[in-house]
């Protein structure tokens, strides 16, 4: 990592982190605990079946293409998203924004 151009601070961080300086706290039990959970969130064992309009899912496959993953892969990211709170409508906020504006 010689190569790596990191900030003075980054750069101390790092020296101590590859001396052996910092000593992982994580348990054998809790890393087996942490293993099960991201299998579990990754693991696809269901099957849907939607309907949509011709032209939205030509969208959907588009915009998967765009970003190099399969459209199934695109739709399962959007509903996972969704649920979670991550998902952000950028529509919905310039609206909201543009309102604001308007009130002003």
């Amino acid at each position: 990592m010689s190569e790596l151009k990191l900030p003075t601070d980054e750069q101390a961080l790092l020296e101590s982190l590859e001396s052996g300086e910092y000593e992982s706290v994580l348990t054998d039990k809790r890393r087996k605990e942490l293993q099960a959970a991201a299998t579990h969130t990754f693991k696809k064992d269901k099957r849907i079946n939607i309907r949509i309009s011709n032209r939205d899912l030509s969208a959907i496959q588009a915009k998967a293409s765009e970003e190099g993953l399969p459209y199934q892969t695109l739709v399962s990211s959007i509903i996972h998203k969704y649920i979670s709170g991550s998902f952000l409508d950028i529509s919905a906020n310039k609206q909201m924004q543009a309102t604001q504006k308007t009130h002003r």
